[in-house]
């Protein structure tokens, strides 16, 4: 029996299993395996290079946005018309064949729109191109779940199940767990609060199916046995994810309405040019950047186009050392900032203080 069958099966025997009480270790266990039977299925171990390749586009810009959807959503067109790369639209189904990397300008900022084929129920195993639009979105700093307004929205639970099953979490945060194998010394197990979802049984139970013996584990929260799956194979993406509804000129305001309020959500029409300026702001949003302007001693701020640093937001003055220089560390002897993120301003810092949008920064190194 392959891995496709194994999981199918395990996947089946799920399904028709009462969740209660009694079933919750076995439910545990079936969930541990179906794990690392997909985890085997991602990355397989026999031969060399026989792990799924992405499509072959160098990283570029300040950030990376992989545009995911079915098949003729309207992937193709929202690039064309966001940034100068002409993308070939059609209403036939899988126009897009390889990967069309374009460039949105948005606050200074470059950041990088792939417009991916549209992929296929069943793509996490491999069918159409799946596995290939699967790899890049690893690599990416956010997803665009992109679908269509008229059509059912059961699109998106699929998508989500492609990306979840190939382990992408979308709008998720690492676990809260710590997670420590030893050579020794059998099980220590501890939590910092009451679990209701899991407990030290369940946990033995996941850890011998993976053959760990020996290890440290400290929950911090409230953690599902999933979640502890997730820490044990340390191979999870997480990442932010935007959902763009398309085609919104094809239904009714009440619909429109409905799906705007939805959390992390953007309604747009492509073809009348409707909402794209506010997609590209939720786009900087969920990214989560900040910009930050430099200026010399005695002189004004570079205030200029293209001038600002783009950063993470929590990016401290080392980072932004970094981004200048590479050396710049090295001679560095204290920072001037003005903006938000001091008490007054200017204020003398160190490597360690955090900038926040729109902060000025002036760099004073030893000679």
């Amino acid at each position: 029996m392959g891995i496709l069958e194994k999981i199918a099966e395990i996947e089946r025997e799920v399904a028709r299993t009462q969740k209660n009480k009694a079933t919750e270790y076995h439910l545990g266990l079936l969930k541990a395996k179906l794990a690392k039977y997909r985890s085997q299925l991602l990355e397989p171990t026999g031969k060399a290079g026989a792990k799924g390749e992405g499509f072959d586009v160098m990283k570029s810009g300040d950030a990376r946005v992989a545009l995911i959807g079915f098949p003729s959503v309207g992937k193709s067109t929202l690039l064309s018309t966001l940034t100068e790369t002409e993308s070939e639209c059609a209403s036939y189904e899988f126009t897009t064949l390889t990967c069309i990397p374009g460039v949105i300008q948005h606050k200074g900022a470059n950041i990088q729109l792939l417009d991916l084929p549209g992929i296929i129920e069943g793509a996490a195993q491999g069918k159409g191109r799946g596995r290939q639009v699967i790899a890049v979105a690893r690599t990416a700093d956010l997803v665009i779940i992109m679908c269509d307004a008229s059509k059912s929205h059961s699109q998106r639970e699929l998508l989500e199940k492609e990306l979840e099953t190939v382990g992408i979490r979308l709008n998720q945060t690492k676990p809260n767990i710590y997670f420590k194998p030893k050579k020794a010394g059998g099980l220590s197990f501890n939590s910092t609060l009451p679990l209701t979802k899991c407990n030290e049984k369940m946990v033995q139970m996941i850890l011998h199916e993976y053959k760990i013996f020996n290890c440290e584990v400290l929950f911090r929260e409230d953690a599902t046995p999933d979640q502890f799956i997730d820490v044990i194979l340390d191979n999870r993406k997480y990442l932010p994810c935007l959902y763009v509804y398309n085609k919104i000129d094809q239904i009714s305001i009440e619909e429109v309405d409905k799906l705007a309020r939805e959390p992390h959500t953007v309604v747009v029409s492509c073809n009348m040019k409707l909402n794209l300026d506010y997609l590209v702001d939720k786009v900087w949003e969920h990214l989560d950047l900040i910009r930050i302007f430099t200026k010399r001693r005695g002189a004004r701020p570079d205030f200029g186009e293209g001038e600002a640093l783009i950063m993470r937001n929590g990016s401290t003055v080392e980072h932004v050392c970094h981004s200048v220089h590479r050396t710049m560390v090295e001679k560095f002897k204290y920072a001037l900032v003005w903006g938000t993120s001091v008490k007054f301003s200017p204020q003398r810092v160190g490597l360690q203080h955090k900038m926040e949008q729109d902060d000025v920064i002036c760099i004073v190194s030893n000679l």
